[in-house]
């Protein structure tokens, strides 16, 4: 699993998570569930609301236990898409069972370095240096922290 040292790092909480423990979903609703409150680094909103993730872009194969997650930045030149797709995946790491493999893309043709981002996003080595920032850790704990409103 990526990033298994960072996941045992940060247990599972339930503001973190929702309610209950981890969860034993198998769709893409379940999965949307735990992302929808997810804030953008740089803008007052979920990513939900800003549309960067839907339900229609989880992918969820329960036998494989695998999830695909595929965001779209909300312009080409992003410089968050990278933070915005570590947030997806620490957010799943902390609440999906540790048998899921998560895979984080962006979509196609929505980024000007696609290819790179997903590349970072998805090598546990990168994934588990980033996690090893504690700026960057504080970013993502930030855009994961539950709202006040």
């Amino acid at each position: 699993m990526f990033g298994k040292e960072s996941l045992n790092s940060h247990p599972p909480h339930n503001h973190i998570c929702g309610e209950g423990e981890r969860g034993e979903g198998n769709h893409s609703l379940t999965f949307l569930h735990y992302l929808r409150d997810i804030k953008d680094p740089e803008h007052p909103y979920s990513l939900e609301e800003l549309k960067v993730i839907t339900e229609d872009a989880i992918e969820v194969d329960d036998k494989r236990s695998h999830v695909r997650v595929t965001f779209t930045p909300t312009v080409e030149h992003c410089s968050m898409a990278t933070v915005i797709g570590l947030c997806l995946r620490v957010k799943l790491m902390r609440c999906l069972p540790s048998r899921y493999k998560v895979d984080i893309r962006v979509a196609p043709g929505t980024h000007a370095t696609e290819a790179a981002v997903n590349k970072q996003l998805n090598d546990k080595e990168r994934v588990a240096a980033a996690l090893e920032n504690p700026n960057l850790v504080d970013m993502v704990d930030e855009c994961l922290a539950p709202s006040l409103e």
